[in-house]
């Protein structure tokens, strides 16, 4: 492994891949969405309930390598009490701080500036987006049911 490489999985990053929080799967959620990394075949599924527009419980199903696990767990870690338009912005600032070296992504999501150094990783952005990216989709998803 290459010393920059071994810099990317830093102690940070490692241990939260190994301390995701709201692993598993709701019941009976509000919405639920699957997405796939077809780079990497690293996958996330959320399951969600809204309440007045606020993610009011959470759960995920992880097979992702250390970089989407991390995310996964700040996201975890963050999202319920949310609304839409914060999943959203966080999303969108996590793709510009990989992309174009942009801001960190608004609070709750700010640890998720630990990822930072794997913007020189393209290969990794998707795995890296997928927690925040299906959970912006289940909340689009429970927004046009009945639940939200």
């Amino acid at each position: 492994m290459s010393d920059d490489l071994i810099k990317l999985y830093s102690g940070r990053i490692l241990a939260l891949a190994g301390d995701i929080p709201r692993l598993g799967r709701l019941e009976a959620p509000c919405a639920s969405v699957k997405r796939r990394s077809p780079l990497c075949g690293s996958t996330v599924t959320v399951d969600l309930n809204v309440a007045d527009g606020v993610v009011s419980d959470y759960a995920q199903d992880v097979k992702a390598c250390a970089l989407g696990q991390a995310a996964a767990s700040v996201v975890g870690a963050n999202v319920v009490g949310c609304t839409r338009a914060e999943v959203e912005a966080a999303r969108d600032a996590l793709l510009a701080m990989l992309k174009e070296d942009g801001p960190t992504p608004p609070a709750p999501f700010q640890e998720l500036e630990v990822l930072r150094p794997a913007r020189d990783y393209k290969n990794r952005h998707a795995s890296i987006m997928l927690a925040l990216e299906a959970t912006a989709e289940a909340m689009e998803k429970a927004a046009q049911s009945d639940c939200a």
